[in-house]
């Protein structure tokens, strides 16, 4: 508190600041509340996406007897991403990424000389990595709204706990010195004004014993 002028200028800065911090608070405020109903809504939908994949992989379990036959397709080769779109949209002031599809490896086969379920199978399988990859670009976004979260969350305690009290204090502070010089003052001028009372009576009592 060193750096607080005791003075009508420094007592106007403090109650300039604290109507800055009083006006921007609210702002912060808000942002905090979107941000963590944003991540809440990221959780849920993590959530879903994987009681998604549970359910496309009790399907998926009966490839498993099928994909022991020998086929041309490699499970590992038709389910391999080479792309991932995704679009980004500004989100209570920053980036976030939204999942838009997957492209996965060409595989070329002859519909010939393959079972008729082949189709069928890279599908599914298709499916449930498109299903991971999804989750990981919302995992992806929630970190971002946590992180910006923390952020916002962080500058809200300092205004609400360091900031906004501290000028208080300095605007209390300083009215209390304003208020002491002033009495100081004031009881100055009544000394002054006293003093002169009596150089007055003493003068008068002078002049009035010389006639």
């Amino acid at each position: 508190m060193s750096d607080v002028k005791l003075t009508k200028n420094g007592l106007r800065d403090q109650e300039r600041r604290l109507a800055q911090l009083d006006r921007y608070l609210p702002t912060l405020k808000l942002k905090k509340a979107m941000l963590q109903v944003e991540v809440n809504e990221a959780r849920q939908e993590i959530l879903l996406l994987q009681q998604k994949y549970d359910k496309e992989l009790d399907v998926a379990q009966g490839y498993c007897t099928l994909l022991t036959e020998k086929t041309v397709i490699d499970p590992l080769e038709v389910t391999k991403v080479v792309d991932i779109q995704k679009r980004y949209e500004n989100i209570a002031g920053i980036e976030v990424p939204y999942f838009d599809g997957a492209t996965f490896q060409e595989v070329e086969y002859s519909l010939f000389d393959t079972p008729p379920w082949v189709d069928g199978v890279i599908n599914g399988l298709r499916a449930l990595s498109e299903i991971l990859v999804e989750i990981n670009v919302v995992r992806e976004k929630k970190a971002a709204l946590e992180e910006e979260l923390r952020s916002v969350s962080i500058r809200v305690n300092l205004f609400e706990k360091i900031l906004i009290p501290r000028a208080l204090k300095n605007i209390k502070k300083i009215k209390v010195f304003l208020g002491d010089q002033q009495l100081a003052a004031v009881g100055q001028v009544k000394v002054a004004k006293t003093k002169i009372e009596a150089k007055k009576e003493k003068l008068l009592k002078e002049l009035m014993g010389a006639e």
